[in-house]
């Protein structure tokens, strides 16, 4: 084996290709044609957007392991240790499963070169095909069309919303990114799409190869019965009441989980979901870095929203759960982000800035952070911090009892404070 460690195989995976990101199928799917020349062995559910990808991953997750089934989850990034990315039955594999899945593939490659990205999605995959699983979940990392995981034909697609985000990468408008994620759609092969606004490049895509697509507000919904937060969830097929709010806090996770329920509703036959499994997986979903609260005399809230739709979200939820006193904020992001629309959007909502510098090598310097939160002509303090772990003590030290600290900008951002928390 190349390396007796999980640390060394990823510090050379890093080193390995010329680019961090390279959007494109042709190496990684003939590493995997090579390791794996069959057709994949397991019902696969692809997911793909702009935000809440993550959060839809976790709540299928929940509510098919609820069912009795096994499942086998691959997301990106991670927010503390890598093996998150890759997840059986909830749980994240070994140090050694990853391992001796990157020797695999290290052997299948030859002298092909592959990103960082695509080691980790070929071993999630080459785990999954020998684990006896009953379904897959695939997370996209970036786009869609040429992302790694569209290597695999997924049997269901869900596009959970589409926004403005690695516009480098993916286009500058809202139709040149649909059709990106449009890419995973595959002819003949149902799909869901979460937000009640489609865009001309998805249908269109749809249309041309005969997808079956299933568009929220038109082929499925919701409605919140109670305060309580009990709703219903419709389609043009079928009704399940009486369930509860997911366990996961936001404005936006009612929408995902409609189209969850809905991505249930076309899964084959012999993967039997009941309506008390759905209610069960509702309430047992776990998923870091999304609105989480961890309550105190001082409250924290993390939350990796990085765009400004997933800024839009959190400035809701915000602003539907008050605090007594003053919101303080650690704020962190990487530099090809739009910083300046994001601060506009939750500038209304904090009292107090902690900007710091993200120690990834895209972070954006604090200076121009710094600037970028002075344009938006909030009046609120600022002060600034050589990192995230600093900007938190400054963020604690400062706040009293009452306040509360909301730790924003980056999965990056938020996993410093994480690493923090669970040193404790």
């Amino acid at each position: 084996m190349r390396f007796q460690n999980l640390q060394g195989w990823l510090d050379w995976q890093a080193q390995l290709h010329p680019s961090s990101i390279e959007l494109g199928l042709d190496r990684v799917a003939a590493v995997w044609q090579h390791l794996y020349p069959h057709p994949f062995p397991v019902t696969v559910v692809t997911v793909a957007g702009t935000n809440g990808k993550g959060s839809c991953v976790a709540m299928l997750d929940a509510i098919l392991r609820a069912a009795g089934h096994r499942v086998g989850s691959y997301t990106s990034p991670h927010l503390l240790h890598y093996n998150e990315r890759i997840r059986i039955d909830g749980e994240a594999v070994s140090d050694d499963a990853i391992c001796r899945a990157f020797e695999r593939i290290d052997q299948a490659r030859g002298d092909t070169s592959l990103t960082y990205f695509e080691f980790g999605t070929l071993a999630a995959l080459d785990i999954f095909t020998r684990s006896a699983l009953d379904i897959v979940i695939l997370e996209v990392g970036l786009g869609g069309r040429l992302d790694a995981v569209n290597i695999i034909d997924p049997d269901i697609a869900l596009i959970t919303s589409i926004a403005l985000d690695h516009t480098d990468w993916l286009g500058d408008d809202l139709e040149q990114i649909a059709l990106e994620k449009a890419g995973i759609l595959r002819a003949n092969r149902p799909a869901v799409f979460a937000d009640t606004n489609p865009q001309q490049a998805l249908l269109q895509r749809a249309a041309a190869h005969n997808v079956p697509l299933a568009v929220a507000g038109r082929d499925f919904g919701f409605n919140v019965v109670d305060k309580a937060g009990e709703w219903f969830w419709y389609s043009t097929a079928h009704t399940i009441e009486n369930l509860p709010p997911p366990a996961l806090t936001g404005s936006c996770q009612l929408q995902n989980a409609a189209a969850v329920l809905q991505v249930i509703m076309l899964l084959p036959d012999t993967i039997d979901v009941t309506p008390e499994a759905i209610c069960q997986g509702l309430q047992r979903i776990e998923l870091a870095g999304r609105f989480q609260v961890i309550p105190g005399p001082v409250e924290l809230i993390l939350d990796v929203a990085h765009n400004p739709a997933a800024a839009q979200v959190l400035a809701d939820s915000l602003q539907r759960s008050p605090c007594q006193e003053r919101t303080l904020a650690l704020f962190a992001m990487l530099s090809d982000k739009d910083i300046a629309a994001v601060v506009q959007v939750l500038a209304p909502h904090i009292d107090v800035w902690f900007l710091a510098a993200l120690t990834s090598e895209r972070g954006l310097p604090v200076r121009e952070l710094q600037r970028q939160v002075d344009l938006s002509g909030t009046p609120a303090q600022t002060h600034t911090a050589a990192s995230v772990e600093k900007a938190y003590e400054m963020a604690l030290d400062y706040a009293t009892e009452g306040d509360r600290v909301l730790v924003f900008g980056s999965f990056f951002t938020v996993a410093d404070v994480l690493q923090r928390l669970s040193a404790k």
